[in-house]
């Protein structure tokens, strides 16, 4: 009984203060790439500056080591060569600590960086934020960008499977690689 009760109590929490978020809106297709100043798992700081020049897949995701995430950061591992290939670069971003991204990263051999955002500052300048009030988590949202900074593809409540795959597709189309 007592675990109904608490069951419905966090039941109740997330569908208040899920309805009361505050709910930012993602960067449009267009529209210049929020900046960021995130570390990485292994504590070197980033920018978006840091990746002019470049195509960047950036993704949100909710949480390190959990089925949903690390299927979606073994697909961009696994697609690693082929979206270099294509002169772009890959970034997750999680509100967990460098701590949790630097582990996560060695257990499944991930070669990219993972940024911290713990204060979740990236993530609702992206409109990527899932702010339940006591718990924040980043949404699963994907931002293709350009050389010069600016957002090409915006792929909302991406799905962990087939992520990777859509970018590498969607890259191949804007860089005239078919």
């Amino acid at each position: 009984m007592k675990s109904l009760t608490v069951i419905t109590a966090l039941l109740a929490a997330v569908l208040f203060f899920g309805s009361h978020a505050v709910r930012a809106e993602s960067p449009k297709v267009g529209q210049p790439a929020p900046d960021f100043k995130l570390p990485d798992q292994n504590g070197q700081v980033h920018t978006l500056a840091d990746f002019r020049g470049k195509w960047l897949a950036l993704y949100f995701y909710p949480k390190d080591d959990t089925p949903g995430c690390t299927e979606q950061a073994c697909k961009f591992r696994d697609d690693l060569h082929q979206i270099t290939a294509l002169g772009a670069q890959v970034i997750g971003i999680s509100v967990d600590n460098t701590s949790s991204h630097a582990a996560f990263a060695k257990k499944y051999n991930l070669q990219f960086p993972l940024l911290s955002d713990s204060k979740a500052e990236a993530a609702a300048r992206y409109g990527s934020l899932l702010n339940l009030g006591i718990v924040k988590f980043a949404k699963r949202n994907t931002f293709l960008i350009d050389p010069q900074g600016i957002i090409v593809k915006v792929y909302l409540s991406a799905s962990a499977s087939r992520n990777a795959l859509e970018v590498v597709e969607d890259l191949k189309k804007l860089t005239g690689h078919l």
